[in-house]
Parts: C-alpha cells; structure tokens; sequence
C-alpha cells in the first residue's frame, strides 16, 4: 500500500497578507512558536518516523495536519524561520521553511541549512516548500548533485525533481543539460541519492514529450553501467512514463500544491498520514 511522504505541505503562494515590510505580525516569536510545537507533538509520530527512517537529534512529532495549520497561523515570517533553523528542532526546521520568503532567500542561507540537513524529510520538505522558489535554485541543483555528503547530494536531486514542475518557464535546454550530471551521478549506491536520482529522471521525464524521450534515453544508458545502484531504475515501460500536463488557473495551482505533498516521489512513505 502506497501512501503519501511526511513532508508537510501548505499551498505556496507569492502574495503574503501576513507579513508586512519585513515586520512581524500576529506577536509570534521563536519560543512561542517552539511551544506551539511541543504541545502539538506526539509520541507515536517519533516513534513512526523513526521507522520510516527520520531521525533527529530534537523533534517533537507534530502531524501534518496539525503542522499545516500552525503554518497557516503564522504566516510569511523570513526571521522568524531563521531563528526556527538554528534551535535544531527537526519540526522546527520543516516549519521554517514552510513559513519563510523564497524572495529573502540567498545563495549563503542555502548553503548554511543543506549542510544541516540531516535526514530526507527536511531535506525534500525545505526543496519543496522553499529552495525551489529562490532564485540560486537552479545553481545549487547543480552543485550540491555533485557533492559527496548523503543528504546534500540528494538534496541536488530533489531540486531538480522539484524544479520539473514548479517551474514553468525553464526551456527544455535547461533540463537537457540535468541529464548527464544524473547519469553520471547514477551509480551511488546509497539508498537517499539513487532514489532521489531515479525521481529527478522521471519528473524530468513527465515534462514534455521531447524531454520524456531524452530521458528514457538517458535511463537506458544508465541501465547499460550494470552497477547495483541502476537496479534501482525503472525496468520496463519507460515509454509509458506520463507527460504532466497542468491546467490553468485553480487547477494548475492544486496540481502543484498535490506534487508537494509528493504523489510524485513515493521512495519514502509517512508514518504520520494515519493522524
């Protein structure tokens, strides 16, 4: 039975009505938002996630739902989700970047939180909700799939998977140039990289029609290296791989609000849906 990853998702939007030049609104500070977290936590979900292979020095266990509403609560707060990174807090964590301005986000923000990821679900929860929409997105797709640390190469990966789909003015070119680098990088044989490989070749691959045919391509060459970790690959039907097509309006924007909450990468499944 398939079920639907951890990672927390609220629906993305550009416009803030809660967060006002930069300023707080509605009185949340760190510790009041640390407590809010504490009290939603529960035992199970540690001890479900852990099975699930989420584990972290510091984490409370909030649901998702109870995690969606919270975010909603707070609102776009771009300090407030620095200060919710550095208390190390894994649902911290995933709730600052739910909560945080992809438009404040640099290059030097991304690089302090990827080294501090430390398990995939803040890995794909922070690329979903956050890095995805910043503008160095597409650069540190690139350079952290050519890291060696676990969850920053996969991190790489998730990018590129997530940038298939949310962004909808990238050519065809730019993902084309992805192909080698997945290729190449295919034969880490590390559980969180070869399954964020195989999810970036398929959402690549769901694009359009040109890039479904560059990427099965590209996954039968990768098949041909003959290592353990390309076993990982689909084996059959490449070609049935669907195009994504997203309607406009509504439609397009709850098409991209179920991608998050991850229908696309079942490599990981959640404990804390059954909440």
């Amino acid at each position: 039975m398939k079920v639907r990853s951890q990672s927390f998702s609220i629906r993305t939007t550009r416009s803030n009505r809660q967060f006002v030049q930069g300023k707080r609104t509605g009185g949340w500070s760190c510790a009041r938002a640390l407590n809010e977290l504490r009290a939603l936590g529960e035992q199970r979900n540690i001890d479900g996630m852990a099975r699930f292979g989420i584990r972290a020095k510091i984490v409370y266990g909030v649901a998702k739902p109870k995690m969606d509403l919270l975010a909603r609560r707070i609102g776009k707060d771009h300090q407030l989700a620095l200060e919710l990174w550095a208390t190390g807090v894994q649902d911290a964590r995933i709730l600052a970047g739910m909560i945080d301005l992809p438009e404040r986000v640099t290059a030097a923000q991304m690089e302090t939180w990827v080294r501090d990821f430390d398990n995939w679900d803040v890995c794909d929860g922070t690329c979903c909700h956050l890095f995805v929409f910043a503008v160095p997105a597409w650069k540190k797709a690139l350079e952290w799939s050519q890291r060696e640390e676990e969850f920053i190469k996969r991190a790489g990966f998730a990018l590129r998977a997530y940038l298939a789909y949310r962004d909808k003015r990238a050519t065809d070119a730019q993902f084309q140039r992805l192909l080698p680098v997945i290729e190449r990088e295919a034969f880490d044989e590390r559980n969180f990289v070869k399954k964020a490989v195989n999810w970036a070749l398929r959402n690549i691959g769901k694009r359009n029609i040109h890039l479904n045919r560059a990427a099965i391509r590209t996954a039968e060459r990768i098949r041909r290296q003959g290592s353990r970790s390309t076993r990982w690959l689909p084996q059959t039907r490449f070609a049935n791989w669907k195009v994504q097509r997203c309607k406009p309006g509504s439609g397009e924007r709850e098409a991209e609000e179920n991608d998050c909450e991850r229908k696309t990468e079942r490599t990981e499944d959640s404990p804390r849906e059954a909440q």
